[in-house]
């Protein structure tokens, strides 16, 4: 969810966010055919934090950080060669005054609801996320908007009825009246979130098609480690593929079995591919009834794969 960053954390809070974002993002990653999503996280903070501007926007397709505005430099900015590329200076002109209109609206409403809650100083946050989902084949996918305050659930527009709903607290329902009450405010979001965000994600993808649209197979391992009170442990690894969606579960005797079994997440690589993995715990004695089965859009086909002696000779992604 958005409202992910607490008052817990101060130094790094804007990482801190960012990464709980994408790792959310990344969550539901575990099975599915492969899908592009245009999303813009806003944050603003109520006291000056050492590196951290009090305004920040972020725009984001899939986990590609694509541009940047804050209250510092005051320019939303392309942060991949393909964007910059893209777009002449009026697009960037124009996208940074719709961030100064954002800038505006933030530090608005860190006063108003710092003044509901009878906060006199601290440091608080407002945080929004937006954003838009495409299927593989192009078809419209989801479309979301939420905001938090103070590291939890604020208000969210529900993406069918295009309402707001106000989290289950005293302050959060005075929001949703006055947004409710400014047509002007849903008219702007229901079209950005029903037909532009999408328009905006497919031309997006076609900048940037030689990095968004490639495919990287997973290098797969299965790692044995030493037994435990008559127990072992097999982890699979799949490394450096993209896109993110993959299928990864363990086997036994050719069928899914997930007792005993670990899952991690989906993790960006600093190359801009993903890892995963899952392990398992079974009986030494049934180890060779078990395999690591993985599906990706980059293998030619689904991928078995059981644990090999040292003697053995290694996987390689290379023939997958």
């Amino acid at each position: 969810m958005v409202a992910c960053c607490g008052l817990q954390v101060e130094m790094g809070l804007l990482e801190w966010c960012l990464c709980l974002l994408l790792l959310g993002s990344a969550a539901a990653a575990t099975g599915g055919s492969s899908s592009h999503s245009l999303h813009h996280f806003y944050l603003g903070v109520s006291e000056p934090v050492q590196g951290l501007p009090w305004f920040t926007q972020l725009g984001y397709v899939d986990d590609q950080l694509i541009t940047r505005y804050d209250s510092s430099t005051r320019k939303d900015q392309p942060q991949v060669a393909w964007m910059e590329k893209a777009e002449d200076a009026q697009f960037w002109k124009w996208e940074t005054h719709h961030a100064w209109d954002a800038e505006l609206f933030f530090r608005q409403a860190l006063l108003t609801l710092r003044s509901r809650y009878n906060q006199s100083g601290g440091l608080h946050t407002w945080q929004c996320l937006l954003g838009c989902e495409l299927s593989k084949d192009g078809k419209q996918k989801g479309r979301f908007m939420q905001c938090g305050y103070d590291g939890r659930d604020f208000i969210s527009l529900d993406k069918e009825t295009f309402t707001w709903t106000a989290v289950n607290d005293a302050k959060a329902p005075l929001t949703k009246r006055k947004w409710e009450a400014e047509p002007t405010i849903k008219g702007i979001w229901k079209g950005y979130l029903e037909k532009k965000c999408f328009q905006r994600l497919q031309t997006y993808l076609d900048y940037g098609k030689e990095t968004l649209l490639r495919t990287e197979p997973p290098l797969v391992k299965v790692i044995h480690k030493a037994a435990y009170e008559g127990r072992e442990t097999l982890l699979c690894r799949a490394d450096s593929f993209f896109p993110k969606e993959i299928d990864a579960t363990w086997r036994k005797e050719g069928e899914v079995w997930e007792q005993e079994t670990f899952h991690g997440g989906v993790t960006p690589n600093s190359d801009g591919t993903y890892h995963t993995w899952l392990s398992i715990e079974i009986d030494p004695k049934e180890r060779k009834l078990y395999q690591c089965h993985v599906e990706h859009d980059g293998l030619w086909g689904p991928l078995d794969l059981a644990w090999e002696q040292p003697d053995e000779k290694p996987h390689s992604k290379e023939g997958y």
